[in-house]
């Protein structure tokens, strides 16, 4: 369902030249496979023989016994939906390869050869293999079969749309351009590695980082694995290293030195991956002359007709790392990108005024923090950021207190200019009948607006803006009010992401306990716009999340459209999987609906932001990342939407 692949990696135990107890030890992990779903499977290099077989590759015997042990495979295999890789030597045309066998459904589909066989340090394989670059034949016969032999293969699925499948063993990523980089623009869009790397120490973390970017750099699904500690330990030892990685990102590995064999899963986004690539242009740049020569096409016979739940985390915050020591990275990188872009900006234009309407709420704190840390940086005394709060019909004394005591905390000067009476005389001009109507609402953002500009005149200063990214996303903002600025520093940041600076900020220790506490209490204060007067008990009367949904959700549907590309359907799949016990599935259609609305409704206010960084994957500038019509239609997604049950 939603083109997702279950990928898996095993680590057999194996007794070295004993190829009978091997073949019953990756049947078993075979049956273990199938149990939890796994679709496509990749073992370790020579895990039939063993990878450290030495000068036994030669013997006639040896031979003989992988390919007996291969047929005792197939036929335990015959009736699993299971693409599966194995590896073993295997004799072709007076010589030996190092070879990775692809099996389905009792079938040998094709025989992939190792291509750069190392042979310095430790190794010493071109004593016993030959590279497949020596073939004579594109085709073998094992086991009474005869299979395509060769390394331009690969394998499609039409049970699983859009997957494609390449095979590189070991040493072949380890080159400076590995098979899979061919295969990859070919359409390769899932890589199964069979290797054998012996550890050392730090060679772990080296592999992870290799493994990590190749998959990176092929936007694919990257499946490595790797033989385990029954290897001889003559003079090595290896770990049983084995991991999958998704376009940079290390999903599962497993566990070093263990004593039973191992099996480890993940599902594979197939469309994601092809989403990305199609919005990569420079992936395809020179296909001609990367492309590696000709590919032939295996069709893999399996059946997703009842495809396993769906395991693969899925973040509901996507904007926020659910690591807490990515999370604190994160955090640094974008206030340092926030500090740059406002300290360039005053540098070039020569004003040393960063001049900011501040509302004590959490949007505003955060560009406050952001001036505070450009002028630091600049060696600019704070006292040159002029923080404006300016009172309306419905501010209340909390937003009100919290605005002046962090501003006080922070050093900064601080001026306060009631808008009421000036709001009151412009309704009044312009005829309004004075009831609490959107003109009533925007004049007070548009005033306010007006006030922060004026007084950057008069001081030499640049108005910082506030809005955040779900607010642009969502047209909840004023047009030429709150929606304008000179600078806006939070143009970037998505309104989950806001919570999460400030909160970090709040509890990093970089202020004192005062400010803490004050960042900390306007974290818990209700998002809202304070433009209606407040409840008696001065208590906020309009709170954001109840009149256009919770935020969390917004940001969830933003990523997923802006940066993977998803449709509705496959959108409100994940959020129903992500929010699970938190949100019914109609209360996700239905603010899914009113983003779907707004979004391309109030794309006319996108088209003419202000300047501001962009921090993350996804932005919506009209400049750079987002260019869309602002009459285009949304009715296309939102059928969709009618069409779900």
């Amino acid at each position: 369902m939603f083109q997702y692949a279950r990928v898996g990696a095993a680590v057999p135990r194996l007794r070295v030249a004993d190829c009978r107890y091997n073949a019953g030890e990756i049947c078993a992990v075979l049956s273990r496979a199938e149990k939890h779903g796994v679709r496509v499977l990749a073992f370790p290099e020579l895990c039939i023989t063993g990878y450290t077989c030495g000068d036994l590759f030669y013997q006639s015997a040896l031979q003989a016994a992988a390919e007996e042990a291969l047929g005792e495979i197939l036929a335990h295999s015959a009736q699993m939906e299971l693409l599966f890789a194995l590896g073993m030597p295997v004799r072709a045309g007076n010589r030996i390869f190092n070879c990775a066998v692809l099996l389905c459904r009792g079938r040998i589909l094709a025989v992939v050869p190792k291509t750069f066989l190392p042979n310095h340090n430790e190794f010493y394989e071109e004593r016993w293999f030959t590279s497949g670059h020596s073939l004579l034949s594109d085709h073998t016969g094992l086991c009474g079969q005869t299979a395509p032999m060769g390394a331009g293969i690969l394998f499609s699925c039409p049970a699983i749309p859009g997957m494609t499948v390449g095979v590189e063993i070991c040493e072949d990523l380890w080159c400076p351009i590995p098979p899979s980089s061919a295969q990859a623009l070919h359409g390769a869009n899932v890589i199964l590695n069979l290797s054998a790397g012996n550890e050392l120490a730090a060679k772990g973390e080296y592999r992870r980082s290799l493994v990590a970017g190749q998959s990176s750099r092929l936007i694919a699904a990257y499946v490595y694995a790797s033989a385990g500690m029954y290897e001889s330990t003559t003079d090595l030892v290896f770990s049983g290293h084995s991991m999958i990685c998704e376009n940079g990102i290390v999903h599962t590995e497993t566990s070093l030195f263990q004593k039973e064999s191992q099996l480890i899963w993940a599902d594979a986004d197939i469309e994601l991956l092809m989403n990305t690539r199609r919005g990569t242009n420079s992936f395809m740049a020179h296909p001609k002359d990367a492309a590696g020569g000709s590919f032939r096409t295996v069709s893999v016979p399996l059946s997703m007709e009842s495809p396993p739940p769906l395991r693969r985390f899925v973040n509901p915050l996507p904007f926020v790392p659910s690591d807490q020591a990515a999370l604190d990275r994160r955090c640094g990188e974008i206030f340092a990108i926030q500090r740059t872009g406002l300290a360039r900006r005053l540098l070039h234009t020569g004003l040393e005024r960063p001049v900011i309407a501040v509302s004590g709420g959490l949007d505003s704190t955060l560009a406050l923090l952001v001036s505070v840390r450009a002028q630091d940086f600049l060696g600019h005394s704070r006292q040159g950021i002029l923080g404006v709060t300016m009172p309306g019909f419905g501010t209340t004394g909390r937003t009100y207190h919290n605005a002046l005591a962090l501003m006080e905390e922070l050093g900064v000067e601080i001026r306060e200019i009631d808008i009421q009476r000036a709001c009151r005389d412009h309704l009044e001009d312009i005829g309004h009948n004075g009831c609490q109507d959107v003109t009533y609402e925007n004049a007070q953002a548009r005033e306010r607006t007006q006030v922060v500009m004026d007084i950057a005149n008069m001081e030499h200063g640049l108005v910082v803006g506030t809005g955040d990214l779900s607010e642009l996303a969502l047209g909840f903002t004023t047009y030429a009010g709150d929606h304008m600025s000179m600078y806006n520093v939070n143009c970037g940041v998505p309104k989950t992401l806001v919570r999460t600076l400030v909160d970090w900020v709040a509890r990093s220790g970089q202020l004192g306990k005062a400010a803490a506490d004050l960042l900390l209490d306007i974290l818990d204060t209700p998002v809202s716009p304070e433009l209606l007067p407040p409840q008696a008990d001065d208590g906020i009367r309009q709170r954001t999340e109840d009149l256009i949904g919770p935020y969390e959700l917004h940001d969830f549907f933003l990523y997923h459209m802006v940066r993977s590309c998803f449709a509705p359907d496959k959108i409100l799949f994940l959020a129903e999987y992500a929010f699970y016990g938190r949100y019914s599935p109609k209360e996700i259609v239905k603010w899914m609906r009113l983003f779907y609305r707004r979004f391309f409704s109030q794309q006319f206010k996108r088209s003419c932001v202000p300047d501001g960084p962009k921090v993350g994957t996804v932005a919506l500038s009209p400049r750079g990342d987002w260019r869309m019509p602002s009459d285009a239609s949304g009715q296309v997604w939102l059928d969709l939407l009618d069409r779900m049950p």
